[in-house]
């Protein structure tokens, strides 16, 4: 049993043990609230510079499979407990959390009042912070206060893929690799930029009927239309939007040539695609429980959420309506573009972990292709 170390920059010292990967992990700490998932979410590119703190004080017990890999690999820098599963429980277990987070080097500590820690960070905010086994707490805290923060950088471009792909794989929900299947004859074609994608987005595109190829970050607006599409998708993905390169024109040069949907960071690339700003939330939406009103029907669906940026309903201008806020805290969780077949959310349709209540949205989505045609 090896004594872990979680220091924050404001100075803030949590005390544990460690567990995974031995060694120094730094990275923005931030705490999710989501109770079961916990694969699907170290394997979000979207945590890409972040160490997660899950508020669920029970992690590990069914153990990590295949199935359940939301990428190729997990990307936090680390990962923070209360207690973990040295053995899962589970007929699809292939493997536990502690061997996966060896085999993929990332660092753990547990043992940690992970409910202290949450508070602290929603009273004080999302800050860096530093996991280690040795040194002294002020070396720490001080290593903390040397990195840098998650403002202006973009790190989307670094996560992306570098060569196009096609993918035409469904089964989003399926229990094994053997419930994923190929769709039949599909009707779309689809152009995802990859932000920092997760796969049940392209298998519930897939189910929907769309054939998708996958393009860099950088990929231009003429190459992507070159690929003759009946649509673009705008991913997720971490960092800052607007340190993205050239997303923001990208994105503008594509509106009213196709229909457009874009997700959390897709669905703020676009937002400032049509002149909108974005800024920093104090500790961000992370977690499978966060409740979004259409202000159209005045619905409200409970939706997985993972983003630390917003969009500022102030600066959308008259190119854009607001479609969905959040309840919580009234930040902007949906755009409609009216002057063009575009629109975003905040949120994660897909879910992955989390519940289904928003994955319609990807029905609308090819509904626009349809009425397009």
């Amino acid at each position: 049993m090896r004594k872990a170390t979680l220091a924050l920059a404001d100075g803030a010292v949590f005390e544990g043990l460690a567990f995974g990967a031995t060694g120094e992990s730094c990275g923005e700490v931030v705490f999710n609230t989501s109770m079961t998932g916990y694969q699907e979410i170290l394997t979000d590119p979207s945590y890409v510079g972040q160490m997660v703190c899950m508020t669920y004080p029970e992690q590990g017990n069914y153990g990590t499979n295949r199935a359940d890999e939301e990428s190729s690999r997990p990307h936090p820098t680390g990962f923070i407990v209360r207690n973990f599963a040295s053995e899962p429980s589970s007929f699809r277990a292939e493997e536990g959390i502690e061997a996966y987070l060896v085999r993929h080097g990332i660092v753990g500590i547990h043992g940690v009042d992970t409910r202290r820690l949450t508070r602290h960070i929603r009273t004080t905010g999302a800050q860096m912070g530093v996991i280690a086994t040795e040194g002294s707490a002020q070396a720490l805290v001080d290593r903390a206060r040397s990195l840098p923060g998650m403002e202006g950088q973009d790190l989307a471009t670094r996560i992306s893929t570098s060569e196009p792909y096609s993918w035409d794989e469904g089964g989003a929900d399926a229990w094994s690799d053997e419930g994923r299947h190929a769709t039949e004859n599909p009707r779309f074609h689809v152009v995802a930029y990859d932000w920092g994608l997760k796969r049940a987005m392209l298998r519930l595109l897939a189910e929907a009927g769309c054939r998708t190829t996958v393009v860099p970050s950088r990929t231009t607006a003429a190459a992507a239309l070159a690929l003759r599409p009946d649509g673009v998708f705008l991913t997720n993905g971490p960092g800052d939007p607007a340190a993205v390169v050239g997303a923001r024109d990208t994105v503008a040069a594509l509106l009213g040539k196709v229909p457009v949907f874009g997700i959390c960071l897709g669905h703020q690339i676009l937002s400032l695609a049509i002149g909108a700003s974005t800024y920093k939330l104090k500790f961000g939406h992370r977690g499978a429980n966060q409740p979004v009103k259409d202000l159209a029907t005045g619905k409200v669906d409970i939706t997985a959420q993972n983003h630390g940026f917003a969009v500022d309903d102030r600066s959308l201008g008259k190119r854009a309506r607001v479609s969905h806020v959040n309840l919580n805290d009234g930040t902007v969780e949906g755009i409609e573009v009216l002057d063009a077949a575009a629109f975003g959310v905040q949120y994660h349709p897909e879910s992955s972990p989390g519940p289904h209540d928003a994955r319609h949205l990807f029905g609308r989505f090819v509904g626009m292709m349809e009425q397009r045609r």
